[in-house]
């Protein structure tokens, strides 16, 4: 599992901003932190929940934010228009990002093998990993306030 102090694992997905084009997490690390959101299903309550609180009661003026779910790049794109994101979505259908942080969650009893774990990990420009958040239960939604935290101090 990457834990804080770790080099944050690189990966590919799909970047789903307003357009879709590929994603390198490499790509973006260097000009200060970075928050990956992981989270298990567009569409479904708590991860909207989620994306709107990190769309409106959030301050990303200090980072550069995405969204990670298993969620297929043009799902995501639907998503992020409906709900006015204005953030960056990152689409890992092939489970490279949620493989290479460990944040896999099983979700058979919906039909789907695995999907995202509600987690966030901030990384701060050198690519450290300085702070990691695990939901306990896929219903649970971050502390923002300790994330507000954890960017100021990723940034200093």
């Amino acid at each position: 599992m990457t834990a804080v102090g770790d080099d944050t694992p690189d990966f590919t997905g799909s970047h789903v901003d307003d357009d879709i084009e590929p994603f390198r997490l490499a790509d973006h690390l260097g000009d200060g932190p970075v928050v990956l959101a992981f989270f298990p299903a567009a569409f479904s309550n708590t991860c909207t929940d989620e994306m709107e609180a990190l769309r409106d009661e959030f301050d990303r003026d200090g980072c550069t934010l995405f969204g990670v779910s298993t969620d297929l790049p043009h799902a995501l794109a639907a998503y992020r228009t409906q709900y006015d994101l204005p953030f960056a979505l990152v689409g890992d259908p092939d489970h490279r990002a949620i493989e290479a942080y460990d944040v896999i969650e099983d979700f058979e009893h919906y039909g789907v093998e695995t999907v995202a774990r509600r987690a966030v990990f901030v990384i701060d420009a050198d690519g450290v990993v300085t702070y990691r958040w695990l939901a306990a239960h896929a219903g649970q939604e971050p502390d923002y306030d300790a994330l507000a935290e954890a960017v100021a101090e990723a940034a200093a």
